[in-house]
């Protein structure tokens, strides 16, 4: 009878269907499905983290997140124009991440979005040890990069302006339409306007500052500043156009006795323009 009984258990365990290797490895896999939030270009749809928000950035600039970048607060506020979906990445100041599917929607049932902990996807990867560490280098690089193109983007879209800083040259105008700050950087929303009847082939446009030397002889000192980022500088305005780029600076202060020159010069010509740009503008910036 102890035979039977072991002979039948063996053959009960030996067509129980076990899973395969590859569904335990799916198992295994913890995957994310996207929640999707809705936003419209009349109201404003506020997110709340459970941490500071560090960084925000969507996938197109039909969708609009904006956060304060100076101090860090807990909530965003997402507004959205006509086009298709995209989606939306946020990191908060604990290296929590958080994304989205974000889709425009004429009418809202929701405008408020209390986010949980327990939505982060995951969180950023610590440098551990020296031989990640020329990688994760790169990798800031990379992400600082990106978040340069995006918000030079999005400032491209907006209507701001920091007043009329406007010089022209023989059909050629250079005008500074803004200057933001963000995080450490200056951002120079910058146009140029073709009115003339000949192509304008751009040599270089350089913003320097300018020290006036006290003392008997009064001499003036130019102290070139490299950007750390353009976006969508062009080589060639041809004739009628107009371009409108964004220079990326290292933030900086003017004292009254100093001032920011830009120089506008034309390759193999004489279309030349000089901008003073007072303190007063890189002081108090949007």
């Amino acid at each position: 009878m102890r035979a039977k009984i072991i002979i039948l258990a063996i053959m009960i365990s030996t067509f129980v269907p076990r899973p395969c290797s590859a569904q335990a490895t799916a198992n295994a896999q913890k995957t994310y499905l996207l929640d999707t939030i809705y936003a419209n270009d009349t109201k404003n749809v506020a997110l709340f983290f459970p941490e500071p928000i560090r960084q925000g950035i969507t996938g197109s600039d039909n969708f609009v997140f904006t956060y304060n970048r100076e101090k860090e607060q807990y909530f965003g506020l997402l507004q959205a124009k006509p086009g298709k979906e995209s989606n939306l990445l946020v990191v908060n100041r604990n290296g929590s991440i958080f994304s989205y599917i974000v889709r425009y929607k004429k009418q809202l049932s929701k405008l408020n979005y209390f986010i949980p902990a327990s939505n982060s996807i995951g969180n950023e990867r610590p440098i551990v040890t020296d031989s990640i560490l020329a990688e994760s280098s790169e990798e800031r690089v990379d992400n600082r990069t990106y978040y340069y193109q995006k918000f030079c983007s999005y400032l491209l879209n907006r209507k701001q302006r920091i007043g009329r800083i406007k010089k022209r040259s023989e059909g050629i105008v250079l005008n500074v339409e803004n200057i933001v700050f963000d995080k450490e950087e200056l951002y120079f929303v910058i146009r140029i306007e073709n009115n003339s009847t000949l192509d304008y082939d751009l040599n270089f446009l350089n913003l320097s500052i300018e020290t006036r030397q006290k003392g008997k002889r009064k001499s003036l000192q130019r102290l070139y500043q490299e950007p750390i980022y353009k976006h969508n500088l062009a080589s060639k305005i041809v004739e009628g156009q107009t371009v409108r780029f964004v220079y990326v600076l290292p933030k900086f202060s003017l004292s009254n006795d100093r001032r920011a020159i830009l120089e506008l010069n034309e390759k193999d010509g004489e279309r030349n323009i000089e901008m003073k740009l007072s303190h007063r503008y890189i002081n108090n910036p949007n």
